[in-house]
């Protein structure tokens, strides 16, 4: 076996990892925190199934394999709650010492390049990292409407904070904006956050 293929098989044997990372988010049955891996390959082809809704500039494979990257990191850095003000003051650099240990374990053009995908993502400055992101907030959004609330009443999230966490939406999915509204409107009168 080469070197190379010896890398890529490592690589591949470490991210598996990634199933054991578990989410704040539940399952829409309310059975179990997700794990990761469960939440990357839901948002790669919530990315297919949505691409009627992508801005018409949108790269979907690219944008798939910025959902399929992103996550990644989690194996080390550990998933960092969108609401937890504390754990997100270091998530960044936590976040970053991962990267650089995870892609480092392939071979170093394969590496970089999906180092580079890690972190077109984290910039948000290209429509399909922007595309992505939008369904990376817009999933647990989901999650949260069919579990009554779920994580949001769990951890006494309000409307604003919702707001401004899914504002993403807007930008990088604009055409499903008013949908995500309506869905949090409903959400409200159904009492699933505090306002």
């Amino acid at each position: 076996m080469s070197n190379a293929l010896e890398q890529q098989i490592a690589f591949i044997i470490e991210i598996d990892k990634l199933k054991q990372v578990l989410r704040q988010t539940l399952l829409t049955d309310s059975s179990r925190r997700e794990n990761s891996a469960e939440h990357s390959w839901h948002i790669a082809l919530m990315a297919v199934i949505l691409q009627e809704y992508a801005p018409p500039e949108v790269d979907i494979l690219h944008a798939i394999k910025l959902l399929l990257i992103h996550d990644l990191v989690e194996i080390d850095a550990g998933d960092t709650f969108c609401y937890d003000d504390r754990g997100n003051l270091d998530k960044a650099e936590r976040e970053i010492k991962a990267a650089e240990r995870l892609f480092g374990l392939l071979p170093p053009v394969q590496g970089q390049q999906l180092r580079q995908l890690w972190d077109e993502y984290e910039a948000q400055e290209t429509i399909d990292s922007r595309y992505a992101k939008a369904l990376d907030c817009l999933q647990p959004v989901l999650h949260n409407q069919q579990t009554q609330g779920g994580t949001w009443k769990l951890h006494g999230v309000t409307r604003d904070r919702i707001m401004k966490r899914i504002s993403a939406v807007k930008e990088g999915a604009p055409r499903l904006w008013p949908f995500v509204l309506q869905l949090l409107d409903d959400c409200e009168k159904a009492g699933y956050f505090r306002v």
